[in-house]
């Protein structure tokens, strides 16, 4: 877990160098340097502190959650309770979303604030020992707080998106007849957000590895969850699957679009690991934890 924590960290350092030089694109833009960073920095509190406290109900909205109580779905909300009392988590809100996929996910900006959702398919489709898996998968990603480190990377993308394009026309409307300023502005525009997109997905991949390792070791059956991820994946590509947000498809605990073709250069572009990688490090951890050799 420390090695996945770790690979974050150091995507966000290249995050923030990211920020760094782009203060100095759009300082150079304004002809004052401190100018580009007071401008970054009120952008990056705005944004900062609409997805922190806003982000949970925008997701359960977006996803059409109804919040239940044990006595609607018994089954799902003892696992959440179960696991969490496990995790020792405070109970989070407990929903169930109608999109047409089997799917998971968690929200919340910290564990007092957070919300366990899967969809009907979902129930339908896991058994027991499968949903536990996906649920505590979910936990670790409350526990980790991951859901802040997300909305951070993801606003700070947005950030760099933004202010490189307003670079770009600081630059056209200069009035100091300096090309070499447009140039740079073009340059920035066209390499930095798109450096920050890699990142941004490289840092939701990671935390995907991290919860999915979190998880199965708190349930202490790591084929579980590799069995529902496999299934999940399979019911995500079923032609049933109209779900259409690709905005908020970090978010799941697999693809909402089902398995894409792998490989290093569409890998870069990809919310979540392939399934693959996943179980295979799932089932390395099954040998560390039970002593089950797997050799297929």
């Amino acid at each position: 877990m420390a090695y996945w924590r770790s690979r974050t960290a150091l995507m966000f350092v290249a995050m923030t160098g990211i920020l760094v030089a782009l203060g100095s694109v759009v300082g150079y833009a304004f002809d004052n340097m401190w100018t580009g960073f007071y401008v970054m920095l009120a952008l990056s509190l705005v944004i900062t502190f609409v997805s922190f406290f806003f982000s949970k109900s925008m997701a359960l909205k977006a996803n059409k959650v109804h919040l239940i109580t044990r006595e609607e779905e018994p089954r799902l909300y003892d696992t959440v309770y179960k696991l969490s009392q496990k995790a020792g988590l405070p109970m989070p809100e407990v929903g169930i979303s109608e999109v047409p996929m089997p799917n998971a996910f968690a929200t919340g900006r910290n564990p007092k604030n957070a919300a366990v959702v899967a969809t009907r398919p979902l129930l339908n489709l896991l058994s027991d020992d499968e949903l536990e898996g996906v649920i505590a998968h979910e936990l670790s990603h409350v526990k980790n707080r991951d859901i802040l480190v997300m909305s951070f990377a993801s606003a700070m993308a947005s950030i760099i998106s933004f202010v490189t394009r307003m670079a770009v026309w600081s630059a056209v409307f200069d009035d100091r007849d300096n090309p070499s300023g447009l140039i740079i502005a073009l340059i920035a525009d066209l390499t930095l957000p798109f450096a920050a997109m890699l990142i941004q997905l490289g840092v939701s991949r990671n935390r995907e590895f991290l919860a999915d390792e979190s998880g199965a070791r708190l349930t202490g059956k790591p084929m579980a969850l590799a069995d529902a991820l496999m299934r999940l994946e399979t019911g995500c590509t079923a032609r049933t699957n109209t779900y259409n947000n690709p905005s908020a498809a970090n978010m799941w605990i697999s693809n909402p679009f089902g398995k894409k073709k792998t490989g290093v250069f569409t890998g870069l572009f990809s919310t979540h690991p392939s399934t693959e990688d996943r179980i295979q490090r799932l089932k390395m951890l099954d040998q560390e934890l039970n002593g089950v050799q797997h050799f297929y």
